[in-house]
């Protein structure tokens, strides 16, 4: 490993030098475990690890709500323009992104401000973010048992063990909306599940706790800015752990041979989607 990270262990760095990869040869996150499996494929993944995608402005209103919320991260920089088509914005925007900072319209900034006073609102979040429980954004390194890559991942918040040494990991997430049906279609879509078996390996690893609920903090990103907390349950997690080691395999297949595939290597076969080409063919033959 890099000067930076001697060793397998929990460390306090910037997000920049997380999300560089500090380790010669490379480790696997999360994200880029998730990036290796279908719908996407390896060729993205390295093309995206390779050539990082600009943030969108969903992620920079999440990193904000993160930096509010929990007190690390990049400070916010208010910037006083309607919109950022004007020059004079760009300019003030491009020079707060050159400082480290994360810029933000009036409305944005003051959207983040009142997300953040909902979520202290909140008992659960509250309490399960609580600056004396743990620490923000902590980065964890650890070898993988079955194929000896290095994984990593960066969590929000790594609370202390509780005293029955169960060790809870909250994921805070911003969403459109939080009902449990918007969440449980959040878990699938995104992979939520997939990232909080992965947290919960990374703390075993390293020795922290044996036992890892992992709570999805949601916020909606709209007033009242309404919180719900979920814990993941365990056949989610299983999925996720299974699904995990399907794309850890595939990394470690990729680094061995440099041959990262694109999505298939063969013609497939293929058509409509399977509910159109039902209603389709019962359509056309009269049933």
């Amino acid at each position: 490993m890099s000067a930076l990270i001697p060793g397998p262990g929990v460390y306090e760095i910037t997000a920049d030098q997380y999300h560089s990869d500090p380790i010669p040869g490379g480790s696997l996150s999360s994200s880029g475990a998730r990036k290796l499996l279908p719908p996407s494929c390896p060729a993205l993944f390295k093309y995206e690890r390779d050539n990082p995608p600009a943030p969108t402005e969903a992620m920079t209103l999440g990193s904000a709500a993160h930096r509010v919320m929990l007190g690390a991260g990049a400070e916010l920089k208010r910037i006083d323009a309607k919109n950022w088509r004007t020059k004079a914005a760009q300019e003030a925007k491009a020079e707060a992104l050159d400082e480290g900072l994360i810029p933000l319209l009036p409305a944005a900034h003051d959207r983040v401000l009142a997300m953040a006073e909902a979520l202290r609102q909140d008992p659960h979040a509250a309490a399960l973010f609580h600056p004396g429980a743990g620490k923000p954004e902590q980065a964890l390194f650890w070898k993988d048992r079955s194929t000896g890559i290095i994984r990593r991942a960066l969590v929000d918040f790594l609370r202390q063990a509780e005293a029955d040494g169960r060790l809870i990991v909250p994921d805070y997430k911003t969403a459109d909306k939080a009902d449990e049906d918007s969440i449980r279609k959040a878990i699938r879509r995104y992979g939520y599940h997939q990232q909080g078996a992965w947290y919960a390996d990374g703390v075993k690893a390293l020795g922290l706790a044996e036992e890892v609920p992992v709570v999805l903090v949601v916020q909606e990103t709209s007033p009242p800015y309404l919180v719900n907390c979920v814990q993941l349950n365990d056949p989610a997690m299983q999925i996720g752990r299974w699904q995990n080691a399907q794309a850890i395999g595939i990394y470690a297949e990729c680094i061995r041979t440099g041959v990262w595939p694109g999505y298939s290597d063969r013609i497939e076969f293929s058509g409509l989607p399977d509910w159109d080409e039902r209603r389709l063919l019962e359509e056309m033959t009269g049933r």
